[in-house]
């Protein structure tokens, strides 16, 4: 981790994660950012080894949440930055929401939306070069909403011929999807073969496609619920 040398603006960003890099803020009221280039990098398949449960596929389908992409970035971005049970604190402060939103506003930057009667109850937000997909945060008030987001963006971006989802980091709770940590090298031989796929990044795909592929989607072990998850 190095401190900032160089004003961060959105071009630096794109190169920086064409590089393999990203940045963080230490809090929520922090004035400075840092460039991360961890030794092991987490990494969500795209293909027959994401996997979903059951329960939480019945959930996806059954209309209980309604999902949208890029209908409100700010929102999402917002609620990531949000504390939450076990993290008094974020990474997300000022200037990192100041850089995705012109991002967004660049076509570079995307969020997924899950709403439950018109309210926003969850949502996620990442960058897209080329075949790459770099998730950098969701968040959830109620239960399974930033699943539904998950299972949501793996389908458009397998739809659209994605071929890399990062997730920065491994998670418990992404490991339950089929998240696995690569080394650094490993990373950045996929990154640099993702970010030359032609991949389409697909806001509003036709539903019948998407229920589909949410339908081809590897079936795991039954989970549980979690609340807020």
């Amino acid at each position: 981790m190095s401190r900032r040398a160089l004003e961060i603006t959105p071009g630096l960003m794109l190169r920086a994660y064409g590089a393999g890099l990203f940045p963080m803020a230490e809090g929520r009221g922090s004035k400075k950012l840092h460039w991360l280039d961890p030794a092991l990098r987490g990494i969500l398949p795209l293909d027959h080894k994401f996997h979903l449960s059951r329960r939480l596929r019945r959930t996806v389908l059954s209309g209980r949440f309604s999902v949208t992409a890029d209908q409100d970035f700010a929102g999402v971005i917002a609620g990531c930055a949000e504390p939450a049970p076990g993290r008094a604190d974020t990474w997300i402060n000022d200037e990192i929401e100041t850089l995705f939103t012109a991002l967004h506003r660049m076509g570079a930057a995307h969020s997924v939306e899950v709403w439950q009667d018109g309210a926003l109850v969850g949502g996620l937000y990442g960058v897209r070069i080329g075949g790459a997909f770099f998730g950098e945060s969701m968040f959830s008030r109620t239960t399974d909403a930033s699943k539904v987001a998950l299972v949501q963006l793996v389908a458009r971006l397998r739809l659209g011929g994605f071929t890399l989802l990062d997730t920065q980091f491994l998670t418990a709770h992404l490991a339950r999807f089929g998240a696995v940590e690569v080394p650094k090298g490993d990373y950045k031989r996929l990154l640099e073969a993702a970010i030359a796929v032609p991949a389409q990044w697909l806001p509003a795909p036709d539903p019948a496609l998407l229920e589909a592929e949410i339908r081809a989607m590897s079936v795991s072990a039954p989970d549980q619920p979690a609340h807020g998850a």
